[in-house]
């Protein structure tokens, strides 16, 4: 497992890096404005969230791991900034329903299996006016598998290596050793995959409008994680259905 997947401060504080360097400039072309209430759909330790709340905005994390909540908690907790943390399914909470201008769901659609009934289901907390800033790694990029969170260095680090056929991925993952809960984990990521094709069957049958679609060759999280200056993907590739996958490790939408 890479350190950082370990180190959840320096990740909380990776993500508020990117967030405020390149999410919160890119969402602002649409909104104009830092946005009143925001919501994000599978937090984790809500560093996407802070760079929101210092500039003024009511924020509230949404996650199934009451550990990665409680982490969240004490992280704002300690710069002195308010927040609202819950540990829950999103869908149990109605009384949220109609409240915010910007829902944000980052590196999530990718674990979700039914994607078109859980973009059915966010319409209902979207204020009218809201949008949906949506961001996710595709299916065929180097490591859209997730395998960084495996515990071998050399799964860690290996690219592609979620496209071999199953049972070969099975057998590399046992060679090394990996625990039955990553395995299970990742071939669960594997099922549930969102190659760019696949998100946007789902966002158009759910009813959406695709304001705008970004996708990079070089995703701005690497910026704050390795240096590397984010680079958008040629405009040919991205035009290309299915190829562009394999070359953009982050497609960033806005939908309402």
């Amino acid at each position: 497992m890479q350190e950082r997947h370990i180190n959840r401060e320096r990740y909380f504080n990776e993500q508020a890096q990117t967030c405020s360097n390149h999410y919160i400039p890119y969402i602002s072309r649409f909104i104009g404005k830092i946005p009143e209430n925001v919501l994000e759909i599978g937090c984790g330790e809500g560093g996407n969230l802070l760079p929101f709340a210092l500039a003024g905005a009511e924020v509230t994390g949404v996650d199934l791991a009451a550990g990665k909540i409680e982490n969240a908690r004490k992280f704002f907790e300690n710069r002195g900034v308010n927040a609202r943390f819950i540990a829950k399914d999103i869908f149990q909470l109605t009384e949220l329903k109609n409240t915010f201008s910007l829902i944000i769901i980052h590196d999530v659609i990718e674990h979700i299996y039914e994607k078109e009934q859980f973009l059915n289901g966010i319409r209902e907390y979207l204020s009218p006016e809201g949008i949906v800033f949506i961001a996710f790694p595709p299916w065929q990029m180097p490591f859209g598998g997730h395998q960084q969170i495996a515990s071998s260095r050399i799964i860690s680090h290996m690219p592609f290596i979620h496209l071999l056929p199953l049972p070969l991925y099975r057998f590399a993952l046992n060679l090394f050793k990996e625990p039955e809960s990553v395995v299970e984990e990742l071939l669960c990521i594997r099922h549930t995959k969102c190659p760019v094709e696949s998100f946007l069957s789902a966002a158009t049958a759910s009813g959406y409008e695709i304001v705008d679609c970004r996708m990079y060759f070089i995703n701005p999280n690497y910026e704050a994680k390795f240096g590397l200056k984010p680079r958008l993907l040629w405009k040919f590739i991205a035009s290309i259905p299915y190829l562009r996958n394999f070359f953009c490790t982050s497609a960033f939408f806005i939908i309402k």
